[in-house]
């Protein structure tokens, strides 16, 4: 069973419809103990950084991703639900970067680019060896963004331009992201969900 976690941010309709087509059960749920037991975990999110931790935090969210890696459960985060995966992130801060739940250690921060945010699709440069892009490595991806990590982090890392590079995907052992929307990019998002449910 996947479990798309609920804290008031992301497409959740949408992402169920999504993971669904991989032909395991999908619940949204903020419910800890069914988030933590699942199979698989899907952490999306849309908006501000803070928001999201804020949403997150109100769930215990960073506890249950913290528990599920302890445990050896697979998590995928998506756009923002990647960008709160960092230690810290910039967005909407005067003052010190906002605190993230801290699986990878990195700021998040505004793309230098002349067209903000980034909407619509584009290419990924994707590592030979990749679970998630296996099959759809000269695919392109559907973003909306302004901000991103732009270091590498995790065993693997894939990799987008729009101003400057950017990280794109991050493939770490159990814990998993994409900054772009798997859920709006067509055939090829698909495909990407049905790699990784298939790798859990």
């Amino acid at each position: 069973m996947i479990a798309i976690l609920d804290y008031g941010s992301g497409n959740l309709r949408s992402a169920e419809r999504a993971f669904a087509t991989a032909g395991k059960e999908v619940v949204v749920t903020s419910d800890r103990t069914v988030a933590v037991e699942a199979e698989g975990l899907v952490v999306p999110g849309v908006g501000a950084f803070a928001a999201c931790m804020n949403g997150l935090n109100g769930v215990d969210g960073a506890a249950i991703v913290r528990e599920r890696l302890a445990k050896e459960r697979p998590t995928l985060g998506i756009c923002i639900g990647m960008q709160i995966m960092f230690s810290h992130g910039t967005e909407h801060s005067d003052t010190a970067p906002h605190p993230g739940v801290g699986v990878w250690d990195g700021t998040v921060s505004q793309l230098a680019a002349p067209i903000l945010p980034h909407m619509g699709w584009n290419t990924v440069e994707v590592d030979s060896d990749s679970t998630l892009f296996k099959g759809i490595e000269a695919e392109s991806f559907y973003f909306v963004h302004s901000y991103a990590a732009k270091s590498a982090v995790g065993k693997m890392q894939a990799w987008s331009t729009h101003g400057e590079r950017f990280l794109a995907a991050v493939e770490d052992g159990y814990m998993s992201a994409t900054q772009f929307h798997p859920e709006k990019s067509g055939a090829a998002g698909l495909a990407l969900i049905k790699n990784w449910v298939g790798s859990l």
